[in-house]
């Protein structure tokens, strides 16, 4: 479950957040609309616990924002997962070993590491890819591997913040159809975009922000 109670967040430059209530309840699937510059990045981070809220308090799971001391984020991030727009896949591992870094930095047995990347690799639908370098792949190939990064710890949250805006339309439906299958086995999901007609029409909630405030149901 994400909650969030009169958050707010301000950067000195930038759009923060202002005020914000809402509840994605647990398994639940939201998207996030809104233009460039409304705060779409800084909610994502307050879920993630990167910013901590000014005022207000965020709650990830079983993590509370207004509880959670620094020594703690690591933990809270453990049942989240994050995709992010620009791939941030590391050109010095092949897809493999991007993928499986998380489990390494948990400290997974290798015979755990091998069969949940292989699982991930699976079903995002890179097979025969593993041992390419981030740059061989192709852009949606290169998100989905991102993706598979994101999943193969198994959260209880996925983050997928603007993860289509580098995306061809055919790789971006790709996309979002794979995020689709994630849900079903029980993830919550939210994913920030500013393309509504890819939203449109899928049944999923969508929650819209302006200038840091939010709009419609939320």
């Amino acid at each position: 479950m994400i909650e969030f109670q009169n958050v707010t967040y301000n950067h000195q430059k930038d759009v923060g957040v202002n005020n914000l209530s809402f509840t994605i309840p647990e398994n639940d699937f939201a998207f996030l609309i809104g233009p460039t510059g409304s705060g779409k990045t800084t909610l994502m981070r307050l879920i993630y616990f990167d910013l901590l809220p000014q005022s207000g308090f965020v709650k990830t799971g079983n993590f509370s924002s207004h509880k959670l001391k620094k020594r703690k984020i690591p933990f809270a991030r453990r049942e989240i997962g994050m995709v992010f727009q620009n791939y941030q896949l590391l050109e010095d591992r092949n897809v493999y070993n991007n993928i499986a870094l998380p489990l390494h930095v948990l400290g997974y047995p290798t015979k755990e590491i091998t069969e949940r990347v292989e699982e991930c690799i699976d079903l995002v639908k890179l097979e025969g890819k593993e041992k390419l370098k981030p740059s061989q792949l192709s852009g949606g190939e290169q998100q989905r591997a991102s993706l598979a990064r994101a999943i193969v710890k198994d959260p209880s949250v996925l983050l997928a913040d603007e993860p289509t805006g580098n995306l061809d339309p055919v790789s971006a439906f790709e996309l979002v159809k794979l995020l689709q299958e994630i849900h079903e086995t029980g993830t919550t999901i939210l994913m920030a975009s500013h393309n509504y007609s890819l939203i449109k029409g899928r049944g999923y909630r969508i929650l819209e922000l302006q200038n840091g405030h939010l709009r419609g149901n939320g």
